[in-house]
């Protein structure tokens, strides 16, 4: 049995220059794959994380785009394939961030936005990255879920509502393009150690800990683990898969 190999594949991860996008960046160019950086607005951690994948030896651009604009998605694939080719793997990490409160108190600008976020975001990169997937008869669609998309505690409304939406978009997908021998999964991170939890000293929290299987909390590697694999053909006969990665805290039943 051969081990996760990405070597000849390229991978776009949107929100890449975020706290556990930038992991999955590292780690799939550590498994061989070419890199493309996307960001919105953090140029400079977009330049940095090039820099240290590009000392690994692994090609990789950036290229900014808003991916709740279809045009702009449009425009970033052409960019893409003009320097780096086709696009293997696509992996939908970027997410708008807001501040939670209870349902009365939400402004409701903040579920739109998760709407464009997750929803939309997720049905852009389809329609730009499928088409040539299909004629290859080859890829990978990842989708960057959540526990909350199982727990519906109070404060999360508008994150869960956009979730769920993705949810729906990417178990859709699965079904209509399986036959080309794509795959399309989401994984669902649970409250995730990242590295401002560790420039703050914030890794454990009890409370959390204590209902989870497993006593603790998750890592941004991880999360960027199971991306790896659902990239490789170590997957290749899993699709439309909701895989938490929580250490147990949500579970899906049969």
């Amino acid at each position: 049995m051969t081990g996760i190999d990405l070597a000849g594949k390229t991978a776009l991860i949107t929100g890449a220059t975020g706290q556990l996008g930038r992991v999955m960046a590292r780690t799939l160019a550590e498994y061989g794959a070419n890199i493309i950086v996307h960001y919105r607005g953090n140029e400079a951690k977009a330049s940095e994380l090039i820099h240290e994948i590009q000392a690994q030896g692994r090609p990789c651009m950036s290229v900014q785009a808003d991916i709740t604009d279809y045009q702009a998605v449009v425009t970033m694939k052409e960019k893409v394939i003009a320097e780096m080719g086709q696009v293997d793997i696509v992996v939908a990490n970027a997410v708008i961030q807001y501040e939670w409160t209870s349902i009365l108190d939400q402004p409701l600008e903040d579920y739109p936005s998760q709407f464009e976020s997750c929803v939309m975001q997720s049905v852009h990169l389809a329609k730009a990255f499928v088409p040539s997937m299909i004629e290859r008869r080859s890829g990978r669609m990842i989708g960057i879920n959540t526990e909350c998309s199982m727990q519906n505690f109070p404060g999360q409304s508008a994150y869960t509502a956009g979730k769920r939406g993705m949810d729906g978009i990417y178990r859709v997908l699965a079904k209509e393009i399986g036959e080309y021998q794509i795959t399309v999964n989401q994984v669902a991170p649970g409250w995730t150690i990242s590295e401002r939890d560790r420039e703050n000293n914030s890794e454990e929290n009890e409370a959390y800990s204590r209902n989870v299987p497993l006593k603790r909390r998750g890592t941004d590697q991880d999360i960027a683990n199971a991306v790896a694999f659902l990239a490789s053909d170590m997957a290749s006969f899993i699709t439309g898969a909701y895989i938490p990665v929580n250490g147990g805290n949500v579970m899906p039943s049969i």
